[in-house]
């Protein structure tokens, strides 16, 4: 760390005071805009017992794919989890708890948290076991359900019916960023502007790795995307390897020239 900043050198460094039982808000949306070397420097930390507010879980062998796959997460809020194999393994034999949410009662639940907002009310996911309660938390070793979701409060307002919901804040919050300062002000570059605001404003501690460092007051204040007051740390990292999650490709058959 640079003496008297925000500014470390390394990912291993900025996450060296992650302990065992943390929990951590995780920014991106599959595998575009994740933190990855901030994820690869908690893994080869060997913290364990973590709770993960994230979009999703990453694949088997990217992203927090890989904090899963070394047994360090505990329990994770997340809205969609379908490329994980994994995840899926640990979730259906009881070893992960898991609180599926809608995507964007998630996306609120993290801002509200940043914003000291504790709860909310939504429509999304009244009349279904999000409001009801009953989802699967956790299974037990054979199948059956060892903890469920409790019922939510529900609230009339005018003639429609809302859930309450509540603000999520973490210890810690792990994003990405294409561009920050030295006073912690971030650019994100184009849809990694998902979930990476959101958990930098849910994290009591927020920790940004950013492909480019520059000296602070060299970003246009119009162009910032999050202040810096909700960036605590930060560690240049240079261009991201970027994994293409789904490779689609269209047959040429019949293609004119």
């Amino acid at each position: 760390m640079h003496m008297g900043s925000r500014v470390f050198d390394t990912p291993e460094e900025a996450v060296a005071d992650v302990s065992d039982g943390a929990s951590i808000a995780v920014g991106g949306f599959g595998l575009c805009g994740i933190p990855d070397s901030l994820i690869r420097a908690l893994a080869d930390s060997g913290v364990g017992n973590l709770e993960v507010f994230s979009n999703n879980c990453g694949v088997d062998d990217h992203g927090l794919g890989i904090l899963l796959g070394a047994r360090q997460i505990r329990r994770v809020t997340a809205s969609y989890v379908g490329e994980n194999k994994e995840f899926a393994r640990q979730y259906l034999s009881g070893e992960l708890e898991v609180e599926l949410t809608p995507q964007g009662t998630l996306a609120e639940r993290l801002r509200a948290g940043g914003a000291g907002i504790p709860a909310f009310f939504t429509p999304a996911g009244v009349g279904s076991p999000v409001a009801d309660g009953g989802l699967p938390w956790r299974y037990a070793a054979d199948g059956s359900v060892a903890l469920a979701s409790p019922p939510k409060e529900t609230r009339v307002f005018g003639d429609k019916r809302y859930v309450l919901e509540l603000g999520i804040t973490a210890d810690f919050a792990l994003v990405h960023a294409l561009r920050g300062d030295t006073a912690g002000n971030l650019v994100f570059d184009k849809s990694a502007l998902n979930f990476n605001p959101l958990a930098a404003m849910a994290g009591k501690v927020t920790i940004a790795q950013v492909e480019e460092l520059v000296p602070a007051g060299t970003i246009d204040p119009a162009q910032v995307h999050l202040p810096g007051v909700f960036v605590q740390r930060i560690v240049e990292t240079g261009p991201q390897n970027k994994r293409i999650e789904k490779r689609t490709v269209s047959s040429t058959e019949g293609a004119t020239r």
